[in-house]
């Protein structure tokens, strides 16, 4: 009884959501107008203006949107400390792993065109996973790689239950001969399909189905993207995402007049000042996105983007698939998306009490269980950076909020963004 009573809230939550997907196209507003208060966004303000002051972070950005309206968007503290550049509300971050969304609703678009489907083993399209292996470990503390039970799936990658990990798993001597580890391929002079390629061939770290294991699994469908579509991911996700809902600031590289809207990465230690961050250096650096060989589409991790255009791609979700009238995907595809589908089917998610993982996000299913302030079904991920976001469809709310802060030194702002701004709720 107690499954089908959360199945059935959950199911409320979406029928909710499928009120809200008249069209709506991100005008601003008062915050009054769509039931918030703006003296109770005041004390949002002056949180994140105080973590500047403390010099927790350099500067941020914050947005938030509610029944497609744009009622708060504010940039606070500087994009670049040491020549004191002011952070603007135009300001280009790199979101790392909030590139995994706008990718699993390419991979999407696909499925609807029937070019693909998410039940599709991925050796389909890419000959080299057809068999693939396991590190299974022994009592010892040692490994022996066994066959797959089975074949990967679209839907594993959307899922992260492939078992694919980002190089560290029990082979991790294996990844790290291969020169695969980690997020990041902004330096990496080859096409991804070709690390792709070469991953195959080395021990994953669980086997398929049976664990969520956070990983290479959107890279390497951004890949699979490319063979269904035959575009390159970069010129697929532009011409099929981006350029018709108008996200006109989201690159994999920067042209060359947006670079100084780039905001400065920086570095947090426990008992240090902020830190810049090398450059270019790798995951943790400014990066090759200016003067890197822009050969690797990375899609787990490659994009940049500004709160704006982000902030589009998630009310198009809200929507149903649609924005400012170009239609996306179906009401019917996003409600595929912001399904739960990784606890269903018993796979544990992590330390994630009461969430699950849809394709693409995850997603909340318990608001009790999961102890801060939200709705049921709501769906959010974020980025190696420090940047999050999540979107709620019971409260018609998007929520962008975007800095460059990596390592963070355990900052506490994500928690108290989702508390001021539910606070800041009226009706």
């Amino acid at each position: 009884m107690v499954k089908l009573f959360k199945a059935y809230i959950f199911l409320l939550g979406c029928l909710l959501w499928i009120s809200f997907t008249h069209a709506q196209d991100l005008s601003t507003a008062l915050p009054e107008e769509v039931g918030m208060s703006s003296e109770r966004l005041d004390r949002l303000s002056a949180t994140l203006e105080q973590y500047v002051k403390e010099g927790k972070m350099a500067g941020n950005v914050a947005l938030i949107a509610r029944k497609g309206k744009v009622i708060y968007q504010h940039a606070f503290g500087a994009s670049d400390l040491e020549t004191g550049k002011k952070m603007g509300n135009d300001a280009i971050f790199r979101i790392a792993s909030q590139t995994k969304a706008i990718v699993s609703v390419a991979a999407m678009i696909l499925q609807e065109e029937g070019k693909l489907l998410i039940a599709d083993p991925i050796g389909k399209y890419l000959p080299e996973w057809k068999e693939t292996t396991v590190a299974k470990i022994r009592d010892d503390g040692g490994y022996d790689v066994v066959k797959a039970n089975r074949s990967i799936t679209i839907r594993d990658l959307l899922t992260h239950t492939a078992g694919i990990g980002y190089g560290h798993g029990p082979a991790k001597k294996e990844w790290e001969e291969a020169g695969i580890q980690n997020w990041y391929f902004a330096d990496r002079n080859e096409p991804i399909a070709e690390t792709v390629a070469r991953m195959a061939k080395l021990p994953m770290d669980a086997q398929p189905g049976e664990k969520f294991v956070y990983g290479y699994n959107t890279d390497i469908l951004g890949v699979i993207v490319e063979k269904a579509s035959g575009k390159s991911l970069d010129a697929f996700i532009k011409e099929r995402i981006l350029d018709p809902i108008g996200m006109v600031d989201t690159h994999f590289y920067l042209p060359k007049n947006k670079t100084e809207r780039l905001a400065t990465s920086y570095m947090a230690y426990e008992g240090k000042p902020l830190e810049r961050s090398p450059d270019p250096g790798l995951g943790i650096g400014q990066g090759h996105y200016v003067k890197g060989p822009r050969k690797s589409f990375s899609g787990g991790a490659g994009l940049l983007s500004t709160a704006m255009d982000y902030a589009k791609f998630l009310q198009m979700m809200l929507n149903g698939g649609e924005f400012n009238g170009q239609r996306i995907i179906s009401p019917k595809t996003v409600e595929l998306m912001i399904a739960d589908h990784v606890d269903v089917r018993g796979i544990p998610y992590g330390s994630r009490k009461g969430s699950g993982f849809g394709l693409g996000f995850s997603i909340t299913k318990n608001v009790g269980e999961r102890g801060e302030p939200g709705s049921v079904s709501t769906f959010e991920w974020g980025g190696a950076y420090g940047s999050t976001y999540w979107a709620d469809p019971v409260e018609d709310l998007v929520v962008v909020y975007f800095k460059q802060l990596i390592p963070t030194n355990g900052i506490d702002d994500h928690a108290k963004l989702r508390s001021l701004v539910y606070q800041a709720i009226l009706e």
